[in-house]
């Protein structure tokens, strides 16, 4: 650990100071004070944001939202997200637990002093409550416990049932990406300032308010700025304390692992009805199983469902099967206990690369690719978090839970560590997230790829210009490979319309711009050629139902895992009986009959942010939008599902550049604003700039704040 500073403290000591865009800057006496400060603000600023993450944690949505979610209520209990969370917080050690506790603390003084309500709990008709100790564990869970790879599984044994085997490896991009980020460093020795600067945006569901939140964490012992998880201290993923920075993106590893099960419910006197035992690698064995009720909103009543829940020896039932057996999920964090929390006082800590690396040694999950830098010019790229050490069959399907050979034998794998002369370039590419040894399959490299040819592009020493400039570049990685199939078609028997159209993309450059003609047609062709691709017989088994929960079906869309995966299909749909040939040039004479392509529509008229929201009632029409540039396989990754909805409802939730010279340099921005209530002036007002690729100064001078009153 590094040796305390003393940092400068502000001219009306503790509290919260605001800049001109309304982030807090928080500052007290020490740091448990601080994150009681922060969860007070946190309570305050995003109150029913995070209310409603703690209800997603405990599966108590629909007591609030009604029948639609009780889908994730059941999960919720049958995984034992909550279960896990107050385990992790027990497991803590004595500072670390009582840190937390502080930060709990703060979210329940503001619940007690009527600083929690706000338009959404009197649309909804619902209350904030006290917090728990283990709410902010449970918090982090939920916004992870879908971002690895465990529900691909469920799509490819469904492929391998319906169209066999041979058929998995086709829908590969390598993996459909449903979460993902760029970030990346420069050594000094390429630097104007000789000292490094790391940049990047974590891409995510575009969530109203913002699933990050800026802040500023100051007390006598350190300073920090960086994007909170509204609802857990610290700063989890990207930091600047004015001597370290450190960006993550998730690494693409895979961690989680599906079991098949075989139940079998048997008499049981002793216990006064029965119990329910799995078909483990030694025989069969008792389960444990208990019963939780959901209480479900009905307009103005309220209905109950009982849910059993049972964990066997691999980890919690989650879903059915098709053929009527079970699915268990493992996940280091529940096989340990533990979420990592320990590295987040020593982040905010840190004074080198090494104290960085120190503080992630306690990762868990989700596992990261970290890259960090120091004001002494030392940068660092490493792989930080738990991934067991198991046959590597379970990465690809659900593993037989009755199979010794695929169980975990207790050790994880030794991740990567290197340290970076030049750039280190991370977008949950295989380079960059540790290869075979930690996955099956990464994001396709060409974000990654892009990214270091800009770098390499400029001429001269790079700047925190140079670095903001490449969050916004909207070329389009695969693009070679589309105009290479367009190229090879043969023009002749295409209707008039569909030559033109032909033409026009082939002298096309490939860039998404908001405002280019030429990328809505090439969104039209590809989302025509998509929906043809999804209706072929040869895929006609795909449509049959899947048997697993309702939850996943986002991740089962047959339509949007071909097109996540129509780079691969583009060379290899032809072992599944498609003629791609044939199937482009039809999807040019589909898109030929657009009327919006003949009004000279553009990329940005059918590209608009889909902001996700749970606001009740007339607040949903508080929800902004407006035109994009970028798109999947871009640097600026707007998201799209190509033949299903061209709108964007994930991608940049923030950007930023750290400077390790002077802090003051660095710059952020957050898709909506700062404030959490729709009715404020900053609940959306950083839009206009981060749409523009703008972004706004990380202000360090105490006078240049604003105090906000106690």
């Amino acid at each position: 650990m590094t040796p305390p500073t003393q940092n400068p403290a502000p001219p009306n000591g503790s509290g919260v100071y605001r800049d001109h865009w309304g982030i807090p800057h928080l500052w007290a006496g020490s740091a448990d004070e601080l994150a009681f400060l922060q969860g007070m603000n946190a309570a305050t600023d995003r109150s029913w944001q995070i209310e409603l993450e703690r209800w997603r944690s405990e599966g108590r949505m629909a007591e609030v939202l009604g029948p639609d979610v009780v889908v994730w209520d059941r999960f919720a209990r049958q995984s034992r997200l909550n279960e896990t969370a107050r385990r992790g917080f027990n497991g803590l050690d004595p500072a670390t637990q009582r840190w937390v506790g502080q930060y709990v603390a703060g979210v329940n003084h503001a619940l007690a002093n009527n600083l929690r309500g706000g338009p959404e709990f009197d649309g909804s008709g619902s209350a904030p409550e006290p917090w728990n100790p283990w709410t902010p564990l449970g918090v982090f869970l939920v916004q992870h416990i879908l971002f690895s790879t465990f529900p691909n599984k469920l799509f490819r044994a469904h492929v391998g049932r319906t169209l066999g085997h041979d058929a998995i490896s086709l829908f590969s991009i390598e993996a459909p990406v449903w979460s993902g980020s760029n970030a990346w460093a420069v050594h000094g020795s390429m630097t104007a300032s000789g000292l490094p600067l790391i940049a990047g945006d974590p891409h995510r569901l575009m969530e109203l308010p913002g699933v990050y939140q800026q802040v500023r964490l100051a007390c006598p012992e350190f300073d920090a700025v960086g994007f909170a998880f509204p609802g857990v201290p610290g700063l989890p993923h990207f930091g600047h304390t004015g001597k370290t920075a450190w960006a993550v993106t998730n690494a693409m590893a895979d961690y989680q692992d599906l079991f098949e099960e075989q139940l079998r419910r048997v008499p049981a006197p002793e216990a006064g009805g029965e119990r329910i035992e799995a078909h483990g690698p030694r025989g069969w064995e008792p389960a444990v199983v208990s019963s939780e009720t959901i209480h479900i909103r009905h307009g103005d009543s309220v209905g109950t469902e009982t849910v059993e829940i049972i964990e066997t020896a691999r980890g919690p039932v989650i879903s059915e099967t098709p053929d009527g057996a079970a699915l268990s999920l493992r996940f280091p964090a529940q096989v340990e206990g533990r979420l990592g929390f320990e590295a987040l006082l020593p982040l905010l800590r840190s004074g080198s690369v090494g104290d960085v690396e120190a503080a992630f040694d306690s990762w868990v999950e989700p596992v990261n690719s970290v890259v960090t830098a120091d004001a002494a010019g030392a940068v660092r790229h490493f792989v930080a978090g738990l991934v067991p050490q198991r046959n590597p069959a379970n990465r690809r399907l659900p593993a037989p839970a009755l199979s010794a050979r695929h169980a975990w034998d207790g050790d994880y794998i030794v991740l990567p560590r290197t340290e970076v002369q030049r750039f280190a370039v991370s977008a949950n590419d295989r380079a960059a997230g540790g290869g075979d040894a930690v996955a099956m399959e990464f994001a396709p490299a060409h974000r990654a790829l892009r990214i270091r040819e800009l770098l390499e592009e400029v001429h001269g020493e790079l700047t925190v210009d140079h670095m903001q400039s490449i969050h916004m570049d909207s070329l389009l990685g695969p693009w070679p490979m589309f105009r290479e199939v367009l190229g090879n078609l043969d023009p002749a028997d295409m209707s008039r319309e569909a030559k033109s159209l032909r033409t026009l993309l082939l002298e096309w450059d490939g860039t998404m711009a908001a405002g280019s003609h030429s990328a809505a047609v090439f969104a039209s062709w590809r989302g025509a050629l998509v929906q043809r691709i999804a209706r072929h017989p040869a895929l006609a088994a795909l449509a049959e139902p899947t048997g697993y929960s309702p939850l996943f079906g986002p991740w089962l869309s047959v339509a949007s895992r071909i097109g996540f995966a129509l780079e691969t299909l583009l060379v290899r749909a032809s072992q599944l009986g498609i003629d791609m040939a044939v199937e482009a040039a039809a999807a040019l004479e589909d898109a030929a009959l657009e009327d919006s392509l003949l009004d000279g529509a553009v990329w940005g008229d059918r590209h608009k942010l889909l902001a996700v929201h749970v606001l009740p009632g007339d607040l949903a029409a508080s929800a902004p939008t407006g035109e994009l540039s970028g798109d999947t396989g871009c640097v600026l990754c707007t998201e799209s599902l190509p033949g299903v909805d061209d709108r964007s409802f994930r991608g940049p939730v923030a950007r930023y550049v750290w400077d390790l010279s002077h802090r003051s340099n660095s710059r952020w921005i957050v898709p909506f604003g700062a404030a959490g209530r729709p009715e404020h002036p900053h609940f959306t007002d950083q839009m206009p700039l981060w749409a523009s690729g703008k972004m706004i100064p990380v202000v360090t001078d105490w006078s240049e704040l604003s105090h906000d009153h106690p």
